[in-house]
């Protein structure tokens, strides 16, 4: 199927990726209606901050993903929904772990049950690559162990249960996207690369983080946008697990110490105890096998390997440096 001429709904559309997805389809011409969270200021979040062009042409629904009449509501009169909404940072999943299975389990039981009594062509559930924890084997494919190292990948594990039972049990046609660790500008300072580029640009001497040895697969947003619109698209995708990522690993330390290089600054690394996961909770290794997104789709990551990287990075330092968009964040406190 074609997304032209659809109506596509994009739950967390006020988000990180959800904006610059929600962004994407427009300028595409998609008809898109935006579900945000409900709040009392009247925020779409970085909808908010998105060309006027783009917010008037947006049909925004503001509510709760863990409502379902509220979720019925956004979907219907929808032929594709991209469902991005969750609660995704891990700290705060060992804070609070029952919101996790609120929003997240609940929340995507809401939207495919919906999908299902609505007769939606198509949804794309998000997931992550998490789920996998730490790697049994690389790089990994969508054949590896599903490992809850954390209350968070717990939820995110049985979300995506929930989403392939429906299509398993009653045929809604579901897919699952698994993105691996997505970066770039607009993301929380709550992840490791605007944790790092923000305490630099910001003037600091020295920057705070947790474990540096784990390695990690980050993924361009821009990439992972032209992934959902990919698998949106692709008929073969449906009832399927696909793997979304760069295909490039990298640790920690190296990755802060890239950023260090780039920006031009004299920097140290400090152990920030309070950012350390449990032990055994630490996902050591992640590296993606994209293998089945590129043949099912064609799509391939234009900020792959190294260079990609250090381009990718590059640009989002870049939307730091403008002091409004730093200014959104507090780089002197530990975010979540």
């Amino acid at each position: 199927m074609k997304l032209d001429g659809r109506r596509i709904l994009v739950t967390g559309a006020d988000g990180f990726i959800g904006s610059h997805l929600t962004e994407r389809l427009v300028a595409r011409g998609c008809d898109v209606r935006a579900f945000v969270q409900y709040n009392s200021f009247g925020s779409w979040g970085w909808l908010d901050a998105a060309p006027s062009s783009v917010r008037q042409s947006l049909d925004v629904f503001a509510g709760d993903i863990r409502d379902p009449h509220g979720v019925r509501t956004a979907m219907t009169g929808c032929d594709v929904v991209l469902h991005l909404a969750a609660l995704i940072a891990i700290p705060y999943s060992y804070h609070s772990p029952q919101t996790y299975v609120e929003t997240n389990v609940l929340g995507t039981l809401n939207v495919v049950q919906a999908a299902r009594d609505l007769g939606v062509e198509r949804v794309v559930h998000t997931s992550t690559s998490e789920v996998y924890g730490t790697a049994r084997f690389v790089p990994i494919t969508e054949a590896h162990p599903l490992q809850g190292q954390s209350p968070y990948s717990a939820s995110k594990i049985g979300a995506d249960q929930i989403a392939l039972s429906f299509h398993a049990a009653f045929g809604t046609p579901v897919t699952v996207i698994r993105p691996f660790n997505t970066y770039g500008p607009r993301q929380s300072a709550r992840a490791v690369i605007p944790t790092v580029i923000s305490q630099i640009a910001a003037g600091a001497d020295q920057i705070r983080l947790g474990a540096v040895h784990p390695t990690r697969d980050f993924t361009f947003v821009s990439d992972t946008a032209r992934a959902f619109e990919a698998l949106a698209e692709c008929d073969a995708a449906v009832g399927q697990v696909v793997n979304a990522g760069s295909g490039f690993e990298i640790s920690i330390g190296d990755t802060a110490r890239t950023i260090i290089e780039l920006m031009g600054r004299e920097v140290t690394i400090v152990t920030d105890e309070q950012r350390l996961r449990p032990e055994a909770s630490e996902v050591e290794r992640l590296w993606a096998d994209s293998g089945l997104m590129q043949s099912l789709t064609g799509w391939a990551p234009e900020y792959g390997g190294g260079d990609g990287f250090r381009r990718g990075l590059a640009e989002t330092i870049a939307w730091f440096g403008d002091p409004a968009n730093l200014g959104r964040y507090s780089p002197d406190r530990y975010v979540l």
